[in-house]
This record gives C-alpha cells, sequence and structure tokens, in this order.
C-alpha cells in the first residue's frame, strides 16, 4: 500500500506544474458552465410564480449591489411537522404553494419530503433558516415557526439602483417572479415594480 502511494506520488512530482494549472483552470470553467446551465434550465422549464416581499429590518441594509429580499413565505408555521424529528438542524422542506385571488402564491403546507401537487398548486424547496425553525434536544426537531430561505433572498442591480427597489420592498409594492422546477428548485426570474417589469434575467 506503501509503495502504491510513492508511486502515486512520484508520478504527481512529475506531471509539469502547467499542466497542472491549466488542469486547474479549465476545471473551474466546467463548474462554471454546470451553475449557468442549471440556472437556465430552472428559468427555462420552471413553473412562473408570483411572490410578494416583506419589509426588512432596517439595520439589514443594502450590501453592495444587491437587494435583501424576504417573502410572505419565508416564515411559516410548521403545520403537522412541529414538534416532530428533523434529519439534520437546518433541513430541506419542502413548501406547498398555491395562487390566491390576486394571482399571488401562498404557503398552504409545508412538508419534510416531497408531496404530490396539482396544477396550479407548485412545490418550492427550501431550507429552514440557521437562526429559526430548529428545536429541541441537538435542535433537530422543527419549531412551532419556521424560517425557510429558498436561495431568492437577494438580487443584483445595477449600481445606483438598489435604494429605490429597498424602498418598493418596504412599502410592499415589490413583486419577484420566481421559476420552480417540479423537483422545487427555484431562482428569480424577473422584479416586478407596481404589477410593472423592472428587471428580467436572460435565459442564457
Amino acid at each position: 500500500m506503501n509503495e502504491m502511494i510513492t508511486s502515486v506520488a512520484r508520478l504527481w512530482q512529475r506531471i509539469p506544474k502547467a499542466v497542472l494549472f491549466g488542469a486547474a483552470i479549465l476545471l473551474q470553467c466546467v463548474l462554471l458552465v454546470l451553475m449557468v446551465a442549471d440556472r437556465m434550465q430552472i428559468l427555462r422549464e420552471g413553473r412562473e410564480v408570483t411572490l410578494q416581499t416583506q419589509p426588512v429590518d432596517p439595520r439589514d441594509l443594502l450590501r453592495g449591489d444587491y437587494v435583501v429580499l424576504q417573502y410572505d413565505i419565508s416564515q411559516l408555521p410548521a403545520g403537522a411537522l412541529a414538534g416532530t424529528p428533523a434529519a439534520e438542524r437546518h433541513p430541506v422542506v419542502f413548501v406547498k404553494l398555491a395562487p390566491n385571488a390576486n394571482g399571488l402564491y401562498e404557503a398552504v403546507s409545508v412538508h419534510a419530503a416531497p408531496v404530490p401537487v396539482t396544477a396550479p398548486e407548485v412545490l418550492i424547496r427550501g431550507r429552514v433558516a440557521y437562526y429559526g425553525g430548529s428545536c429541541g434536544t441537538g435542535r433537530q426537531t422543527f419549531c412551532e415557526k419556521l424560517v425557510i430561505k429558498y436561495g431568492l433572498e437577494s438580487y443584483f442591480v445595477p449600481e445606483g439602483e438598489g435604494r429605490k427597489l429597498e424602498q418598493a420592498r418596504n412599502a410592499q409594492k415589490l413583486r419577484v417572479v420566481a421559476s420552480v422546477l417540479p423537483s422545487g428548485r427555484a431562482a428569480i426570474k424577473r422584479l416586478l415594480l407596481d404589477g410593472s417589469p423592472v428587471y428580467e434575467e436572460p435565459l442564457y
């Protein structure tokens, strides 16, 4: 075993550093392409859902050139999950959404695993946040109320545009159209200000 490790180490030392450097760059490029392709799939194939944003604590300032977002579905009662064991301290959950009379998607129920939905219902995947939702011994039990992150909590904007969107968010005039795959993965597709699109993600 030691001889094999020694042989591998010697072989590794013989590889020119330029080749290793090039391989590292190539690997990073491949990973970047995969990330872009994954996001493109969500935006192209996902079902559109419109979400109402909520005001954010004024101490949580605009960070750089992106707006911090919070939704009606960011804090939810655990329902049937309350008090039950969680798979980990900050477990993945699936939230069933359905549109209300105004076309905004609202939470119907929260689940520890995917459940069947019927159109226009949608199942969105989230994770219980680090600062809310884990209770009990070892903090591996669902609390009565859950703080859930969906990967939709920030949006990059052109420099200088963030303050306007923050004000609209805090006045509850900002809505987000997200694209959601059947798996529950979601991405922001566009922002609506007073019902009109202001920013839209390209599909490529």
